[in-house]
């Protein structure tokens, strides 16, 4: 999914205002370095560096999609190389686990719904009542 290109709204307000700023007077100064020409020219800026974000944006999502499409053939790839060496020296090798496998003699096989490792059942802790202190003591049960 591309990746959202930013627009800005003061960008646009201050290109708005530029334009009835300039239908004023296209040379307006009031005061303070505060001139059409500097405000237009830090308009341009902001565009100039939108642009080049944005533009940044583009190619960050193309070398993504370039680096997901190498990710699938790489995967691919090394599917059919641990095939093949599962083809050639057989899917129950010492070989065929080296390369990443796991040996077909090695491989454990659960009942429908149940886990291949056992759980471990650990001791549930109850709170009992009786005549002392705050009434509570605690008594492991299995």
């Amino acid at each position: 999914m591309a990746r959202r290109k930013r627009t800005s709204q003061v960008l646009e307000k201050a290109t708005r205002r530029a334009a009835g700023i300039n239908s004023i007077d296209p040379n307006l100064d009031v005061g303070n370095g505060l001139t059409l020409p500097a405000f237009s020219t830090l308009i341009e800026m902001m565009r100039t560096k939108e642009n080049a974000y944005n533009s940044a944006l583009s190619n960050l999502d193309k070398l993504y999609r370039e680096m997901l499409e190498i990710e699938d053939q790489l995967a691919d790839m090394a599917e059919h190389i641990l095939m093949g060496v599962g083809t050639r020296y057989g899917k129950s090798s010492i070989e065929y686990g080296m390369a990443g496998g796991v040996p077909k003699n090695q491989r454990r096989k659960g009942l429908r719904g149940e886990s291949p490792i056992p759980s471990v059942e650990q001791p549930s802790i109850v709170a009992s009542v009786n005549g002392n202190g705050n009434g509570k003591t605690v008594a492991p049960t299995n």
